[in-house]
């Protein structure tokens, strides 16, 4: 709870003192340099929050070596203290400039007498295998070190000799004959030989390199059949198929075989854990054979562990590609396609087990079947998949254990799925909730409210019948004041918010706001109004605002809440529009407008440095612009009526050949092709709006882009109906029916963009040309039937789930921004930009950055000295490179012309591309300024041009045109 109540404002962190990086490293090396081992111990384990506030180049390169020399002559203790910042540590190794100084100063004492501190070396040399794979010296040390007699050494070897293995093709193919050795060797203990066999996991350099390990890990499963080793073998030869691809279908033959013939139960284990992992990562691998083979162990197992781990493997493999490879028509007998049911066997034996996690995989799978497999013989299961899940509802939901909660998770989730694939079953599957929520424990309850919310927003499901249970049920929670009873409360009320399809009726408000009154506290209230205002309920919303109003402690937090007041009574004023009746609409138009632009000042007021709330400004402005370009085109619509056209109107638009003669003086003032144009730059800045929000969730982009969509839909129906019936075409605009609608808010817009698009369609068929006044009661109703579908404020708005930001550092830089760099004329600039990629709490929760584009261009803003004759291409600096962050940092460089004398100001701008190829323009935006100065020689020569005299001989040959 404490978490979820972290919002975009609490994140601000008023008062801290910051400290710059120079200043910080210098308070940490004075802690280095102290004479007290606790100061320098504490001074070293603060360098990784250092790293994480700093992450650029020059100062991770001089803390590096500071530590380098902390670890040469400090005890062994500080020595552990600097390797577990280094592992902590390890993205920002790759920005260690001088990588050479700082091996140097650890790699001296691997020469100590101390096995210790030589152990602490070779782990220190490990976990930095990543910038130095191909160091000789360190190859040596760590071959060396394997033989020594020390046990402590010699496991600190196998572990820099592991991650060597994982970075160096070349250390990989030179220790897997050493390493081989010492596991058959007989004088090595078994002990070692466990530790030892996992390095072969990295041998897949190369294929023959692979194919040698894999034989070599052959032979120990059969030379060594204890239970330990067979454990660890099998496990590295998972990996390594895993690793090198073309082993994994042998392995997962092999794993099937020692979990049908092995008699242990940790060997069995073993191979269910390694067959999941296979599972997960190569699916596309498993045969018809592979699977039936699962399916045979599993019917025949007497254990329910080992049930419970195989048909997790088998739920794994039901929700990809390898189900529709198992039912499959192949050739073959009729004995075949019979045992191509023992899945559906398994799984409807399976259902109804007493082990509540064998029976929730049972419903997966046959829930996963259902989904992905259209086949007439399999439609029966929808109805086992039904009943399966009914069961375990009734079952889980009655207990509040972990367990219970864990599958009843996994049984909501199949319900939701069947439910979006198999609409027709929706009915039965809401009813069985409906009536398993009175008597379930309030744990299950809020679970169970998750899902009929997500169900609801699939498909119209809950009919206002059902709110009577729901209301009933709200008004029997008790006056606890418990966190579940407070998250239930959450949970109801949405979904109430999402069933009743209308407002809210004023008994419903009043039932909600007695149980706030009675057992809530100030944030359950505000995530309810929060929810109201994402489904639309906007006067629900602005009576919660109200009255939470004069309880936040902070100005910010105040007006924040003022502001979305301000915009749920805005959004009410709209819910009054009638068809027909434009001075009505006009006036509340108005009335929103007045209530927007309150609230957008309360809104800019809450913003903060730190957290900006661009998002909610944009989108605020955005619809303040919008509702004004409404508000303007019923005006000139209804401006029709007290002048409109003359009666020869259409007689002058055909001899004159220009159809807006029809409209009259309107077409004269260009009135509605302004309003056109104003249209389609709305959508265009929602276009914008869109392409900034990157870290927004899939159904707040949706909302945005709905709203784009709206305004291109006037600005159609603007120049179909009036401007260029000719030209305008709907193949563009029209809907796709097919796609998928995720929320009641879509679902009403897109009706209202259908019944738009139709009514254009037909008066432009029916009576071409459009009369006047057909043409602007379409507008108008148009405007309106938009305007009264609730406006819904997604969870962007509050919440931001993922957070990502780019920081760049330019190179050179000048000491004061303001100060320019001083660049001669007949030079290039070499501007280097480095740049980190910041996340918050859930990195790549929507999308992850696949890479980054900078963009670099250049503006002379004041020329000084004389006009020359420049070649055009000199004159501007325009560049753009894409790179590839590696553990978030990245860095390019670009070369730079200033040729014309003057300031001239650098601009550099990035935005990320994510892993589906869309360009987001999330920005920073960097500038500097640079001064192009003449050369000295190039003055000179000048000067005596305009003294009249001739530069001499030698002068003459050293010009930049003579040495080309």
């Amino acid at each position: 709870m404490a978490a979820s109540a972290k919002s975009f404002l609490a994140d601000a962190g008023y008062g801290e003192q910051e400290l710059d990086a120079n200043s910080a490293l210098m308070e940490l090396d004075k802690g280095l340099r102290s004479g007290k081992l606790g100061e320098q111990c504490e001074a070293v384990v603060r360098f990784p929050r250092l790293f994480q506030k700093y992450p650029f180049p020059i100062l991770i390169n001089s803390a590096f070596l500071k530590l380098a020399d902390v670890f040469r002559v400090g005890n062994n203790f500080l020595r552990l203290c600097v390797l577990k910042v280094t592992q902590q540590s390890e993205k920002h190794l790759e920005k260690i400039l001088n990588v050479d100084e700082f091996v140097k100063r650890v790699f001296s004492v691997i020469h100590s007498n101390d096995p210790v501190a030589r152990a602490i070396t070779l782990r220190m040399l490990g976990s930095m295998a990543s910038i130095i794979p191909e160091r000789k010296n360190a190859h040596h040390s760590i071959r060396q070190s394997l033989d020594s007699h020390d046990n402590v050494e010699v496991e600190a070897a196998i572990f820099a000799a592991a991650n060597f293995s994982a970075q160096s093709k070349d250390f990989a193919a030179g220790i897997c004959n050493k390493i081989s050795e010492m596991i058959q060797g007989l004088a090595t203990p078994v002990d070692l030989k466990l530790k030892l066999i996992p390095i072969l996991q990295h041998m897949h350099h190369d294929a023959s390199l692979a194919s040698s390990s894999r034989q070599l890990l052959q032979q120990l499963v059969t030379s060594y059949p204890s239970t330990k080793m067979v454990i660890v073998t099998l496990h590295t030869f998972t990996l390594l198929a895993a690793s090198s691809l073309v082993d994994i279908p042998k392995q997962i033959q092999l794993l099937l075989q020692y979990l049908k013939n092995d008699p242990r139960k940790a060997v069995k284990r073993l191979a269910i854990q390694d067959l999941k992992l296979l599972a997960n990562k190569t699916p596309h691998t498993w045969s018809r054979e592979n699977i039936q083979a699962l399916c045979e162990s599993a019917l025949h197992t007497p254990y329910d562990s080992l049930k419970l781990g195989m048909l997790s493997v088998l739920s794994t493999l039901s929700g990809t590609i390898a189900i529709k490879q198992y039912f499959s028509s192949a050739p073959g007998t009729a004995a075949t396609t019979a045992r191509s049911f023992d899945l559906v066997r398994l799984a409807q034996e399976c259902c109804y087990h007493n082990n509540r996690g064998i029976a929730a995989h049972g419903v997966r799978i046959l829930t996963n079947i259902s989904a992905s497999c259209q086949e007439k013989d399999l439609l029966p299961l929808e109805q086992d998949a039904v009943f399966g899940l009914e069961a375990l509802l009734v079952l889980c939901s009655q207990d509040d254990s972990p367990g219970a909660q864990a599958t009843l998770k996994i049984t909501l989730t199949c319900m939701v799925k069947l439910v979006k694939c198999r609409p027709h079953l929706s009915q039965s599957v809401v009813e069985s909730l409906l009536t398993q929520l009175h008597s379930a424990q309030d744990a299950a309850r809020i679970l169970m409210c998750h899902c009929l919310a997500a169900i609801a927003m699939q498909l119209p499901v809950l009919a206002d019948g059902m709110l009577g249970d729901l209301m009933d049920l709200y008004k029997l929670i008790g006056r606890s004041a418990t966190d579940k009873k407070q998250e239930l409360l959450v949970s109801l009320a949405t979904v109430i918010f999402v069933s009743s399809q209308k407002a809210l009726s004023s008994e419903i408000k009043t039932v909600i706001k007695q149980q706030l009154e009675n057992a809530s506290n100030g944030w359950t209230a505000y995530r309810i109004a929060r929810q109201a205002s994402r489904m639309g309920n906007h006067d629900m919303a602005r009576e919660l605002y109200q009255s939470l109003l004069t309880q936040v402690a902070s100005e910010h937090f105040y007006f924040w809440l003022n502001s979305l007041k301000e915009f749920s009574h805005a959004e009410q004023c709209l819910t009054g529009l009638q068809e027909d009746n434009y001075s009505s609409a006009l006036s509340c138009i108005a009335e929103a407008l007045k209530s927007y632009h309150k609230g957008i000042a309360s809104l800019t007021a809450a913003s903060t440095p730190l957290n900006p709330l661009s998002f909610q400004c944009g989108f605020v402005k955005l619809r303040i612009d919008l509702l004004q370009a409404f508000s303007q085109l019923i005006c000139t619509c209804n401006s029709l009526k007290t002048s409109p056209p003359p009666a020869i109107a259409t007689t002058i638009a055909m001899t004159s050949g220009n159809d807006l003669q029809r409209c009259g003086r309107i077409s004269n003032q260009a009135c509605m092709k302004h309003s056109m144009e104003e249209f389609r730059n709305l959508a265009t800045r929602y276009g914008d709006l869109y392409q900034s929000s990157f870290d927004a969730d899939s159904a707040t982009l949706r909302n945005v882009e709905l709203q784009q969509q709206s305004c291109l839909l006037i600005s159609h129906a603007i120049e179909a109906l009036i401007l260029d019936p000719e030209s305008a075409s709907f193949q563009e605009y029209s809907s796709n029916g097919t796609a998928h609608v995720e929320s009641e808010y879509e679902r009403r817009m897109m009706s209202v963009f259908n019944h738009v698009l139709e009514e254009v369609e037909s008066l432009n068929r029916k009576y071409a040309p459009v009369s006047y006044l057909a043409s602007n009661t379409c507008l108008s109703n148009a405007v309106i039937a938009l305007l009264k579908v609730p406006l819904s404020f997604q969870r962007y708005f509050f919440q931001k789930l993922q957070s990502t930001s780019i920081k760049l550092a330019l190179s050179p830089s000048p000491r004061n921004p303001a100060e320019p760099i001083a660049v001669q004329n007949n030079q290039q600039l070499a501007l280097k930009v480095e740049g980190v990629v910041q996340h918050g709490s859930k990195p790549g929760l929507f999308r992850k950055i696949q890479s980054v584009c900078l963009n670099v261009s250049s503006v002379l803003q004041s020329k000084s000295g004389q006009d020359y004759k420049i070649p055009i291409d000199n004159m501007t600096n325009e560049m753009e490179q894409r790179v590839e962050p590696h553990n978030d940092y990245f860095s390019t460089q670009f070369l730079l012309n200033f040729v014309i004398l003057g300031t001239h100001n650098i601009t550099v701008e990035s935005s990320v591309i994510d892993s589906n190829g869309i360009v987001w323009k999330t920005g920073p935006k960097t500038t500097i300024f640079v001064k192009s100065l003449e050369d000295p020689y190039s003055q000179q020569v000048r000067l005596q041009q305009q003294q009249g005299q001739p530069p001499s001989q030698q002068q003459q040959q050293r010009t930049a045109y003579s040495r080309f």
